[in-house]
This record gives structure tokens, C-alpha cells and sequence, in this order.
């Protein structure tokens, strides 16, 4: 949950100001390298948000299914190693290709 809150925290404070400059004036006001990065933590916040609820979905599916399993097969380790997944997944996702 706080990896989903971080995501949506950096939405809410990285990508929407620059967005809410960019619809009250019409066009890019920022430098113009800055567009490339914006977009870049545009689609890596977003895609972290959504994998985020993909893994919370997960976890609370194992969690449902097999109560007594649980707690063997979801360890610290494996929780920050979905984490980190989910984070490293939507950088290479998004700062590759931009």
C-alpha cells in the first residue's frame, strides 16, 4: 500500500503541475528537454500505480485461496522483491522507449 500511495504521490506532485501548465496555456511552456522527462515520469508513475494494484490483487487473492499457505509463501523478502519489480518494470518501460 505505500508503494501505491508513493506512485500516486509522485502523480499528484511530478506530472500534474506541469500537465495543468500545459492545458491552461495550450502548448509546452517548460524548457523543451524537460518535456521528454515529464513524459518519461508521466508513464512511469502511471504504470507504477497500475502494477501496484495488479500486486496488491495478487497478494490478496493468494491471501483468500490458501489462508494457511500464506504466510509461508508470502515472505518480507518476496513482498519488497514485487516491489522493486513493479518499479524496475515501469522505468524500463518508460525511460527506454522515451
Amino acid at each position: 500500500l505505500v508503494s501505491l500511495f508513493m506512485s500516486d504521490l509522485m502523480v499528484g506532485l511530478v506530472v500534474m503541475p506541469p500537465a495543468m501548465l500545459n492545458q491552461l496555456y495550450g502548448h509546452w511552456v517548460l524548457r523543451g528537454d524537460f518535456c521528454s522527462l515529464w513524459a518519461s515520469f508521466d508513464v512511469m508513475c502511471c504504470s507504477a500505480s497500475i502494477l501496484n494494484l495488479c500486486v496488491i490483487s495478487l497478494d490478496r487473492y493468494l491471501l483468500i485461496t490458501s489462508p494457511l499457505r500464506y504466510k509461508l509463501r508470502m515472505t518480507s523478502c518476496r513482498a519488497l522483491g514485487l516491489i522493486l519489480a513493479t518499479w524496475t518494470l515501469a522505468a524500463l518501460a518508460s525511460f527506454l522507449p522515451i
